[in-house]
């Protein structure tokens, strides 16, 4: 079953998204992330820009099969071809709503900001994935800050 976790309070997403993505390749994981194609295209020019010393290595799900098998990021705006997707190990949705096809990965992580809108569209989310029975991990960013 899928292990779901959700990062609540994170003060930007984008970047917050870009810090997660550094750590998850840094520890050997491969990563799918959705959300809306906009979402996307910000965080495509944040991973070559976020930091001037890194470089995240990452492509597009349209990208050339060589480039997704060889990336450990793949972009996905959507998860419903999954022969296009060269793994499932994990997913971070960054969408409004639970990404279709999110039950084939190992681990799906939601990210959730400050505003309302996106704080009450991650308690649909989360009511989503509890009626299904998944037991979901919780972080909240504020109370790690204050640590």
């Amino acid at each position: 079953m899928t292990e779901i976790t959700f990062h609540f309070n994170a003060p930007n997403k984008l970047a917050y998204a870009c810090r997660l993505l550094r750590k998850a390749v840094g520890s050997g994981a491969k990563v799918v992330v959705t959300g809306d194609e906009e979402s996307l295209q910000a965080l495509d020019t944040q991973l070559w820009t976020f930091s001037a010393l890194e470089f995240l290595p990452h492509c597009r799900a349209d990208s050339p099969l060589e480039q997704r098998v060889v990336s450990p990021i793949v972009l996905a705006a959507q998860l419903d071809a999954s022969e296009t997707l060269p793994h499932h190990q994990v997913l971070v949705n960054l969408g409004d709503g639970v990404a279709p096809g999110y039950e084939r990965f190992e681990r799906t992580i939601e990210v959730v900001t400050l505003d309302e809108q996106d704080r009450h569209n991650a308690r649909l989310r989360w009511k989503h994935y509890a009626d299904r029975g998944y037991a979901i991990t919780r972080h909240d960013l504020k109370l790690k800050e204050s640590a």
